[in-house]
């Protein structure tokens, strides 16, 4: 199925951000070493994307017991490498990860000419603790409303009402990873629409579920 395709200035900031559930379910049936190994073997794609847009950058922040930046600041994709994430406590503190994101948008460097940020959400359960209170930080602040926001649900316990709600837009619904490999292809896709058009439009979004039908329905 051929995607839609949109214009692209390659010279327009992209900041993309990888919001990580570190929480102790990752680390059953190998989850988080799934995270890893899927990214870690996108790294190739990645400099494709340096390549065709010298202007992308790339953070990731963790949650579990509360949040932390790996990188706070913004690190061009040419220059980026993943260090693998390990897991810590029970709790999955989704809130204060998306609060945290909510003021690096208050701060962003951006421009009219930049592209909307990319927040990636990856989770495998419910949230901890006030989810609502910081998603709404979040869609308060102009480029956190704007952005495009991709969330991923990993294992049988990934709960598609807090995906559904930080997507923010009925049309355009979760992805659920229920095997290793369909993590795998849908983070290569996401880099794979980073290097044809810079951003995934929410057509792109939509149509993927079309494209993963076939995928593998054992359950994690």
């Amino acid at each position: 199925m051929k995607m839609p395709r949109v214009t692209r200035d390659n010279s327009r900031p992209l900041h993309l951000i990888w919001i990580c559930d570190c929480s102790g379910s990752m680390a059953a049936d190998g989850k988080i070493q799934c995270l890893n190994t899927a990214i870690r073997e996108s790294l190739p794609l990645i400099r494709k994307v340096a390549d065709k847009n010298p202007y992308c950058s790339i953070r990731v922040l963790k949650f579990s017991s509360g949040a932390e930046w790996i990188n706070k600041d913004p690190i061009p994709l040419e220059n980026f490498s993943w260090s693998d994430l390990d897991t810590s406590s029970t709790d999955r503190d989704i809130g204060s990860a998306l609060s945290m994101v909510a003021e690096e948008m208050k701060i962003l460097p951006m421009s009219q000419r930049s592209l909307p940020p990319v927040l990636i959400l990856i989770a495998s359960g419910s949230p901890t603790d006030d989810f609502n209170k910081g998603l709404k930080k979040l869609l308060d602040e102009p480029w956190g409303k704007r952005a495009v926001r991709i969330g991923i649900g990993i294992g049988s316990d990934a709960e598609i009402d807090v995906l559904q709600k930080f997507i923010n837009n009925p049309e355009i619904k979760p992805y659920f990873a229920h095997n290793a490999q369909d993590l795998i292809k849908f983070i290569r896709w996401i880099f794979g629409a980073l290097t044809q058009r810079c951003i995934p439009p929410s057509e792109e979004i939509l149509m993927l579920s079309l494209l993963l039908d076939d995928v593998s329905k054992e359950i994690w």
